[in-house]
């Protein structure tokens, strides 16, 4: 399954729903592309909603990583939301889990805004 990303607006917060596979090639690049448009447009409050995400492989994790640095670099927050069991044990293991802000929920993330 490719990766879809709807994207909405909540309280002045952009929220991208991620649903399918963050992989090498197409899924990654979709995403890039995507979160450059939102940067570009001057959106600085970004949630990831990660709960339709099957799999993220090492260059899916190196685009939120990206992803990440370039919000930060543009004054920027990119926070992280419904992750799988699965992708938090490999936030665990890579120590990734210290450098994004982690949320159970899309909800909670966009409260943590305000």
């Amino acid at each position: 399954m490719a990766l879809n990303i709807d994207e909405k607006e909540v309280n002045g917060v952009t929220v991208l729903e991620l649903a399918g596979r963050v992989t090498l090639g197409e899924g990654s690049a979709e995403l890039r592309t995507k979160l450059k448009d939102c940067l570009s447009k001057g959106k600085t409050r970004l949630v990831l909603d990660l709960a339709e995400v099957t799999y993220i492989d090492s260059a899916g994790l190196g685009t939120l990583v990206a992803g990440f640095t370039s919000a930060q670099n543009q004054g920027a927050s990119l926070k992280l939301a419904n992750l799988t069991k699965r992708f938090h044990e490999t936030l665990n293991i890579t120590k990734l889990v210290t450098v994004f802000d982690v949320f159970d929920t899309a909800a909670q993330a966009i409260k943590s805004f305000e």
